[in-house]
């Protein structure tokens, strides 16, 4: 059996960017972002023969099948495809956080899923190659309309640069903070769950479409990474909280779907009680806000946003990970 944990992320700029229809047009893209102490775990292990069916998948429903062409989770059945795994397998899936909620999970599953079944055939597989595949399945194979930020943070974990400038040139250049600037930049962020869930490709197939005429916006959002970095680096980290307030305003022109009267009352209550910026986490349409505020009016805040549920996290740096490997014959798992 083996068993990965993969991180969430949360992504701070260039969101949108990351789009093929975009870098592959514009000369590049890049997203500033870190990975979370919120993870996608995935268990695997060859299935005993001594059942009805060959494979058995739990995800949020069970399925009990005979063949990889039979399952319905389409991920599952790509990768089982092509990792070129034949044997019957059993497969499990827990989440820290709610699925299709802007936290790069889906990404996170690909990528946690691609390590579990390698290390079951006994292959060990670099984060490069982990993020690449991860991508080629779900733009390739499956269609969606996703962007290559979320399989790299996945992959590779960590506070993070991550530049686009092709299907096969990806670039990560890690943050480099003190642990005192890391904990203060850390302290002042705060995580909000919205309560609402929502396919991130369908939301997203609005904002590709757009990507033509969103240029001078995508541009902007682009230009606020190296900004933010240098901030980081060596800045006034209150002026973060003004740039990811800067940079909602840009995400939420780029499509009707992004955001909705729910999501609009909710920053504004947290903007109201002190948070000097903030944005959703994601595509839109739902899923988790994220706020940037002095910790001393943390408390104002969570008042002023009660019927939303506070998540309180940490920075992680390990990326996909394989946390227990128990290797047997298949006939004796």
């Amino acid at each position: 059996m083996i068993i990965t944990r993969s991180p969430l992320r949360i992504s701070f700029f260039g969101g949108g960017t990351d789009y093929p229809a975009w870098f592959e047009s514009s000369g590049g893209g890049s997203v500033l972002s870190t990975s979370i102490d919120k993870y996608c775990h995935i268990s695997a292990r060859f299935l005993p023969q001594f059942f009805d069916h060959r494979s058995r998948i739990a995800y949020s429903k069970v399925e009990l099948v005979n063949s990889v062409d039979e399952i319905e989770h389409p991920v599952v059945r790509h990768a089982l495809n092509f990792v070129g795994i034949k044997d019957g397998v059993e497969i499990h899936n827990f989440d820290d956080l709610p699925a299709r909620s802007g936290m790069g999970s889906s990404s996170s599953f690909t990528v946690g899923l691609l390590h579990a079944l390698s290390a079951l055939k006994g292959e060990r597989v670099s984060r490069e190659r982990l993020a690449k595949d991860a991508i080629h399945i779900e733009q390739n194979l499956l269609r969606e309309n996703v962007g290559c930020q979320d399989q790299v943070a996945a992959a590779y974990g960590g506070l993070n640069k991550i530049s686009f400038g092709g299907k096969e040139k990806i670039k990560i250049e890690p943050i480099i903070l003190s642990d005192a600037r890391k904990k203060f930049f850390q302290d002042h962020l705060m995580l909000f769950f919205t309560g609402r869930s929502r396919y991130a490709s369908e939301i997203a197939a609005e904002q590709v479409k757009n990507t033509p005429q969103k240029s001078n916006e995508l541009k902007a959002m682009l230009t606020m990474v190296d900004d933010a970095v240098k901030v980081l680096q060596g800045g006034d980290l209150n002026d973060f909280g003004k740039m990811l307030h800067e940079t909602w305003q840009l995400k939420r022109s780029l499509s009707s779907k992004i955001t909705n009267s729910l999501i609009d009352e909710a920053y504004d209550a947290g903007r109201g009680a002190g948070a000097s910026g903030g944005k959703l986490l994601g595509a839109g349409g739902g899923g988790f806000l994220l706020f940037f505020a002095n910790p001393e009016l943390h408390g104002r805040i969570k008042t002023s946003l009660s019927k939303l549920l506070h998540i309180p996290f940490s920075f992680e740096n390990d990326g996909s990970q394989i946390i227990y490997e128990q290797k047997k014959h298949p006939q004796l798992a």
